[in-house]
């Protein structure tokens, strides 16, 4: 295990609370000129921890690569004030050892607070950071990629950034679990190098050692992302694994596929198996569609086919690609499904998973739809880049990073920034002579539940009832299950979550216009958004429905059409966790994921029917926690 990635381990095997500091002649700062700093480090401890203030321009802090060579990290250090520190590993054996920092001002508080530490807390300060959804210790988090399932545990590794909770330095973050609820943080596994930074991809084991790695080896597939000359490039690179994930080695012939009409947007490669030619395949995001490569040996790979132009909603950047087969609900009958995580191009503005259903026979895609129809996997504002890991078998699970990147930045986090979205499992049905793929929470989400209450409502709902203890010492953290049959005179029937500040998240069933609406304009905070959209779209006060003009991305409701339903009876089952709504309906045929940031946890539970008569078959709360 080389230097760099024995101090990353270090991270785990070192967390307590608190810093443990070291004498000033163990670190010697010198400033040559204005705009470069020397850190010479004399007697090692395991991290110099570096404050940062977010709001500051990027300054370039020169460490030691895998190859000892000299690799640059983008960090943005403290100038006046400092919002939190992140810690930098410090090589063993290296005495003295020298940090060279770019474009910081030698009157900058960075200097001032620097710490030399055996330690690095990572108890959570982040009021908002969830309670059982996964989320990085520290840094930040966006797309999930190269999750693969091994000897009974699941491997989630994402695009992480250790040195700040904005977007920059792109490693390969990884945590572990057994069941899919309970995440053990580990070192990244693959870091920032000389090639740039490490982009979305995929993880498959090499079961037959086609590679050369030896048999069971497990194969990461990444974007090495760069610019070059004032212009982006990107290329698909490898690195295998021989300790079941732990590390990884970079494959020495990097680059392994390179775009051959030179686009600037190719990334993130989805490796597959496609039985019926014994092959290895991979499908990769060109700009604004999909390419297909095969391969025999995994690392030679030949084009096959392309897939997207004129297809689903245009034009949009295509990216994290994923590509499997579903057996139809009900049926033997098996399709194959495209997922294409978009950005911009969602409904409600940004990013979004949309899918293609249809065959593939080695060689081409054929959709099932016409090239004017979008299907949503998600239909609300922070779901995006889902995923699925390889190794399930017949299970599509996957997962989904839960933001937007229209204010993915700004979201008020500190410590961490960027969570996942529940394990979902995938299946295909068909509604009225359509084929959708739906989303339900996986299985093993059960386990999460620790109290059930069971409400005491009245058989039929008239106009307005409200249960002022229904989630007491819940903590923001549970999951509400209600099952009902709207009056056919009701117009609007659901459920507010509210608390005594004033803010409220309703969710109800727009019979009207056919729709399931989820609103969080008054959901807490929301005008950190506030950026002039690109085009007016619908919005209206869930009260009255008059339309209302917000210039905020945040600031707003999602919905779903409700014709993808069985209709009539609906289930809809919620899952909250501090800043998550998790929305499912009718078992998962509508999913609805959005950020929510109350200023205090939601205290009231208010149900309600419009002018009409509603049944309520059932309704359940589950208080959850690991």
């Amino acid at each position: 295990m080389n230097q760099l990635r024995f101090t990353l381990l270090s991270i785990l095997l070192l967390i307590v609370v608190g810093c443990q500091g070291s004498s000033p002649q163990s670190m010697e700062i010198l400033h040559p000129d204005d705009s470069t700093t020397l850190i010479k480090l004399q007697r090692h401890q395991y991290y110099l921890l570096a404050p940062i203030e977010e709001n500051q321009r990027e300054a370039t802090v020169v460490l030691l690569g895998e190859q000892n060579e000299e690799v640059e990290m983008d960090l943005r250090l403290a100038v006046d004030s400092v919002d939190y520190f992140v810690p930098i590993p410090i090589p063993r054996g290296k005495d003295p050892y020298t940090i060279k920092v770019v474009g910081l001002s030698p009157k900058a508080i960075t200097w001032q607070r620097l710490q030399l530490a055996d330690s690095f807390d990572t108890s959570h300060r982040d009021y908002y950071r969830p309670s059982y959804h996964h989320s990085p210790a520290y840094g930040w988090m966006n797309d999930p990629n190269g999750m693969i399932y091994k000897d009974g545990v699941y491997h989630l590794y994402y695009q992480y950034n250790p040195y700040g909770s904005r977007w920059g330095n792109m490693h390969w973050g990884h945590s572990r679990s057994r069941d899919l609820i309970h995440w053990e943080h580990l070192p990244p596994a693959l870091a920032r190098d000389t090639m740039g930074h490490i982009f979305s991809g995929s993880a498959i084991f090499d079961r037959e050692g086609r590679a050369g790695f030896g048999k069971n080896a497990i194969l990461a597939y990444y974007t090495a992302h760069k610019i070059r000359e004032g212009k982006q490039w990107q290329a698909q690179c490898l690195a295998y694994s021989t300790d079941d994930g732990l590390s990884y080695t970079k494959y020495k012939g990097n680059p392994i596929l390179t775009p051959s009409d030179g686009i600037s947007d190719f990334r993130d490669p989805k490796v597959f198996w496609y039985e019926p030619n014994d092959r290895w395949y991979m499908i990769v995001s060109a700009d604004k569609e999909m390419r297909f490569f095969r391969s025999e040996d995994l690392k030679r790979w030949e084009y096959v086919s392309a897939f997207g132009e004129g297809y689903g909603a245009r034009p949009n950047q295509f990216e994290c690609p994923d590509f499997f087969e579903l057996p139809l609900e009900g049926s033997g009958e098996k399709k194959w499904v495209m997922l294409v995580n978009i950005n911009p191009g969602c409904p409600f503005g940004g990013s979004a998973t949309e899918y293609f259903v249809g065959t593939f026979d080695g060689e081409t895609f054929v959709p099932d739809t016409e090239p004017e129809v979008a299907r949503w996997l998600d239909f609300g504002k922070d779901h995006y880049a889902f995923v699925t890991f390889h190794g399930t078998g017949s299970r599509a699970l996957g997962l989904a990073w839960i933001s937007n990147w229209q204010y993915a930045h700004l979201t008020p986090f500190k410590q961490s920034r960027g969570a996942n979205s529940l394990p979902r499992e995938l299946f295909l049905f068909r509604q009225e002579g359509r084929t959708y793929v739906g989303a339900r929470p996986a299985k093993e989400v059960e386990a999460l539940r620790k109290e059930e209450r069971k409400l005491a409502l009245p058989p039929t709902l008239h106009t307005d009832l409200t249960l002022s203890d229904a989630l007491r010492d819940l903590d923001d953290s549970f999951e509400l299950e209600v099952e009902l049959t709207p009056s056919p005179k009701a117009s609007r029937v659901g459920f507010v979550l509210s608390n005594e500040l004033g803010d409220e998240l309703p969710i109800y069933l727009d019979l009207e216009k056919g729709r399931i609406v989820m609103d969080r304009t008054r959901s807490g905070l929301v005008d950190f958004g506030l950026h002039a959209t690109p085009h007016e779209r619908e919005r209206a006060d869930w009260r009255t429905g008059e339309g209302i003009n917000y210039q905020n991305d945040f600031a707003l409701a999602t919905w779903a059409p409700l014709g993808i339903c069985r209709g009539g009876r609906y289930q809809l089952r919620l899952f909250i966790d501090r800043s998550v709504a998790e929305l499912f309906v009718d078992g998962g045929r509508i999913a609805m994921t959005n950020l929510v940031f109350p200023r205090k946890p939601y205290s009231q539970l208010r149900l309600f029917s419009d002018s009409a008569t509603s049944t309520i078959h059932s309704a359940r709360l589950y208080r959850l926690g690991l």
